[in-house]
């Protein structure tokens, strides 16, 4: 465990190593579906580390480039097959939406819709529904936040030169150790939303619909995604890999290239 910097931001969930606690075993399949919805929800050129998807683990080891052994080998009889088929749908999700990988940086600058006041194309919220201040951006705690992706507010255009448009998401992470109740943006925002993702879950979960100023609970270190619901639309559709691409790469690859400048990468090993 010596081959990398000893600085590491890394959290073992209460047990160093292999371990058979159930109560272990379920966060760190939950912090792994965390850092994949993260992944792939985020702008940019999503970096996934081979073997993330099923669920490599290096052993604690935090840089395996030198180690050709057990160390950085894919133990295919030991893959995670929930963990596969969570990675393909947020991949499906990702490939569905083109909000999730915009051409270009957001502004902030309000966007405007017809029949509606203008509103960002990004918003941060905090969990009680809600703008976040520059206070809130400088103070010393804060574990829960939700962003709001304006689909209507996407700079970019497909092929045929027309403008491109998508639904709107509310995203609300939280860190923290004990469960939230996130209360839902105004109304102008958006006045029913249903719930498309929940990493609390092995399988994504769909649920609703919740209307604006309602709260939705957010289990211990999880997200949960929220689809915006257009008028009179009382079910989201399905997601899933399978309706998208019969491979992972295939529900990975963008149909709008995402600007080059901007890379995440993420680890969601054990």
């Amino acid at each position: 465990n010596n081959d990398g910097e000893s600085h590491n931001r890394s959290w073992n969930c209460g047990v160093e190593g292999e371990t058979d606690d159930p109560t272990v075993l379920a966060l760190r399949s939950k912090q792994q579906r965390n850092f994949l919805t993260t992944l792939m929800l985020s702008q940019g050129v999503p970096m996934l580390c081979h073997g993330d998807e099923l669920g490599r683990t290096q052993r604690g080891n935090n840089n395996g480039y030198c180690q050709d052994n057990e160390i950085t080998w894919i133990d295919w009889d030991s893959a995670d097959t929930e963990l596969i088929d969570f990675t393909r749908t947020i991949s499906a999700l990702r490939k569905q939406h083109p909000v999730f990988r915009r051409r270009r940086f957001f502004d902030g600058r309000p966007v405007r819709r017809r029949g509606t006041d203008p509103l960002p194309d990004i918003g941060w919220f905090r969990p009680d529904g809600s703008q976040m201040s520059e206070q809130d951006w400088g103070s010393g705690f804060g574990r829960a936040i939700a962003v709001y992706l304006n689909g209507d507010g996407i700079p970019d255009r497909d092929t045929r030169g027309d403008r491109v448009k998508d639904d709107t998401f509310l995203v609300c992470f939280s860190a923290h150790d004990a469960e939230i109740d996130f209360t839902l943006p105004a109304a102008e925002y958006g006045s029913r939303w249903s719930v498309a993702v929940d990493t609390a879950e092995a399988k994504t979960a769909e649920g609703g619909p919740v209307d604006a100023g309602q709260t939705v609970s957010v289990k211990p270190r999880a997200i949960v995604v929220l689809r915006r619901l257009a008028v009179m639309e009382d079910a989201p559709p399905p997601v899933t890999a399978a309706s998208t691409a019969d491979t992972l790469s295939e529900a990975a690859a963008p149909q709008i290239r995402p600007a080059p400048v901007k890379r995440t990468r993420a680890r969601a090993t054990a």
